[in-house]
């Protein structure tokens, strides 16, 4: 077995979902999630078939966007993963919970805009996700003002009243 280390290549202002599935469906069932969540939404998903002719399948609403996750998914070449690339001004939080809740979902590793590494083992039989590391280290502790910060960031986004 050797490990390596996968870089998502994306610019800053882009999100991402990084997951796992277990049938070849998840491609037309995650996009049809996505668009009934998010009327509009602009977004590109490609998924590492792990048996048969193993390609790379893709879908999508946004041509940047599903060249963006079909070559990150190529990279990865991990059985059954999937990537979904959102558009700047789409964001997980608003797609998540229905991309969790596509029947063929075992799990999300990471929904981010920040710099992703993805740990990959790789073996005769083929390639895995084991984890990934998503942004930096942490610094140290919040302060009283750093609370105050994240507070009024959040209502100013609209995310609170």
């Amino acid at each position: 077995m050797e490990l390596k280390i996968v870089k998502i290549e994306k610019p800053a202002e882009v999100n991402i979902i990084l997951g796992m599935s277990h049938f070849i469906k998840t491609v037309e069932d995650i996009y049809e999630a996505l668009v009934t969540a998010v009327p509009g939404i602009k977004f590109g998903l490609a998924f590492c078939e792990s048996s048969g002719p193993a390609l790379v399948r893709y879908a999508g609403t946004d041509e940047e966007m599903i060249k963006l996750a079909q070559k990150n998914a190529l990279a990865l070449s991990a059985g059954h993963s999937f990537i979904i690339c959102l558009a700047p001004g789409f964001y997980p939080i608003n797609v998540l919970n229905t991309v969790k809740n596509v029947p063929e979902v075992c799990r999300i590793f990471c929904a981010t805009a920040n710099d992703v590494e993805v740990i990959i083992a790789e073996t005769e039989q083929g390639r895995g996700i084991l984890g990934v590391v998503d942004g930096l280290k942490s610094r140290g502790i919040e302060t009283e003002e750093d609370i105050k910060e994240r507070k009024e960031f959040l209502r100013k986004i609209g995310y609170k009243m």
